[in-house]
């Protein structure tokens, strides 16, 4: 199984069979699949929301599709080392496009926030992403009143380049964010 290590950290990349275990059985069931301790997820309306749009018309069908690059395109498990337990998730909004960009996003438990955990797993799946030579600039988008988001993208050379609304179903402003290579 890929997976990347940081000091505390194990990034795991689910694969479209583990996504289909989570969303068809929960993710009790996959966390007992990976041999992690169970942890329900402390996170706001808007980051489940997110979750569940993403693994509906995003993850499953973008891993179907792309079985040998799955990784571009699923939710990486964010599990804490030291407990063996799943703090969050991260992802990439997929290979790099014609301009050599992809999205980075990630979301954490409320119960491990202000940790640097959020800090230390951007670090490692940008690290990751830019082995890609086609790569030039990762982006984020965090909400303008998310000044912790907002921190982890600074601690990781992020610059904010702009802001913008979003439907999402309701409004919401964000700042854009780029790390160029």
């Amino acid at each position: 199984m890929i997976s990347l290590t940081t000091s505390r950290l194990q990034l795991i990349p689910l694969d479209h069979s583990l996504l289909k275990l989570w969303h068809e059985k929960g993710r009790e069931v996959l966390e007992k699949e990976l041999h992690l301790r169970p942890n329900t997820f402390l996170l706001e309306k808007f980051y489940f929301q997110e979750m569940n749009d993403a693994m509906v018309n995003f993850w499953l069908p973008m891993t179907h599709k792309f079985p040998l690059d799955f990784m571009w395109y699923t939710n990486w498990e964010i599990i804490l080392t030291d407990s063996s337990c799943s703090i969050g998730g991260i992802g990439l909004s997929g290979l790099p496009d014609n301009q050599g960009t992809t999205e980075i996003g990630y979301a954490l438990d409320q119960k491990y926030r202000g940790n640097g955990y959020a800090a230390e797993a951007v670090k490692a799946l940008t690290s990751w992403a830019f082995q890609d030579p086609g790569l030039r600039i990762v982006r984020a988008e965090t909400p303008c009143d998310n000044l912790a988001s907002q921190r982890v993208l600074q601690a990781n050379h992020f610059i904010q380049t702009g802001e913008k609304t979003i439907q999402c179903p309701d409004p919401l402003d964000v700042f854009l964010w780029e790390r160029p290579r």
